[in-house]
Parts: C-alpha cells; sequence; structure tokens
C-alpha cells in the first residue's frame, strides 16, 4: 500500500493551490496478505478503480487536509475488504407451490372475464 499526495480541486482558497492535500493509495491486491478467498471476491467486484494489474486504486480529495483525505481514503479500503470478507450465499433453486400457480393462474383468467365484459357488444 503506498500514498500519493496530489494537488486537489474544489475548495479551501489559496491552500488548494499550494499544498497536496489529495491523496491516491494504491493498494495491490494480489501482493497483500488477505486470505486467497477474499483476494479473489475483491478482483472480480465490478469496480473501474480495480486494474487489470489487480492493483486498487482510490482518490480522495473532499477534505481540506492531507491526513482526513488519507483517513478516507483508508475506511474506503476496509469498507471495499469487508464486503470482499462476506462470503455470497449459494442460491438453491425451488419450483413455485402448486397453490401459488393456481392462484396466479385463476387471477388471470379473472382480469381476463372483466377485461371481456368491458368490450362493446356489437349487434349481428
Amino acid at each position: 500500500m503506498e500514498y500519493n499526495a496530489t494537488l486537489a480541486q474544489g475548495p479551501g482558497g489559496q491552500n488548494v493551490n499550494k499544498v497536496n492535500t489529495a491523496i491516491q493509495l494504491r493498494f495491490d491486491i494480489n501482493n497483500s496478505s488477505l486470505p486467497r478467498a477474499v483476494k479473489q471476491r475483491l478482483l472480480r467486484m465490478p469496480d473501474s478503480r480495480i486494474s487489470k494489474d489487480g492493483v486498487l486504486v482510490i482518490k480522495a480529495k473532499e477534505e481540506r487536509s492531507q491526513l482526513r483525505n488519507k483517513e478516507d481514503a483508508l475506511e474506503r479500503l476496509r469498507t471495499m475488504i469487508k464486503q470482499a470478507m462476506v462470503v455470497p450465499k449459494k442460491r438453491i433453486p425451488t419450483k413455485p407451490k402448486r397453490s401459488s400457480v393456481k392462484k396466479r393462474l385463476d387471477s388471470k383468467t379473472k382480469r381476463g372475464l372483466v377485461k371481456n365484459f368491458r368490450k362493446s357488444v356489437s349487434e349481428e
């Protein structure tokens, strides 16, 4: 994990032009000490901040101080790792119950009858 400080845009007055307050945190997922399963889930996340090399880049530039931006970037990294630690439940495919299928078909039939009664009667 490495930090780079850069100039930030936005509020901050003259400070924004002089001081490197924005933080760019680079976290190499493949070379980290995380468990293999967590690494794989992190790499599979649909996130544009993760490069093909497995490097996660988080940019923090909301706060006016470098320290607070650094804390913000670390917190976002922690949140992503916590999300990756959650093992997704395996879905067990099920069929709908007979009674619910019957109920659905009956309601469709009733609805069709209601619409049929609304039609204008043609004289033959």
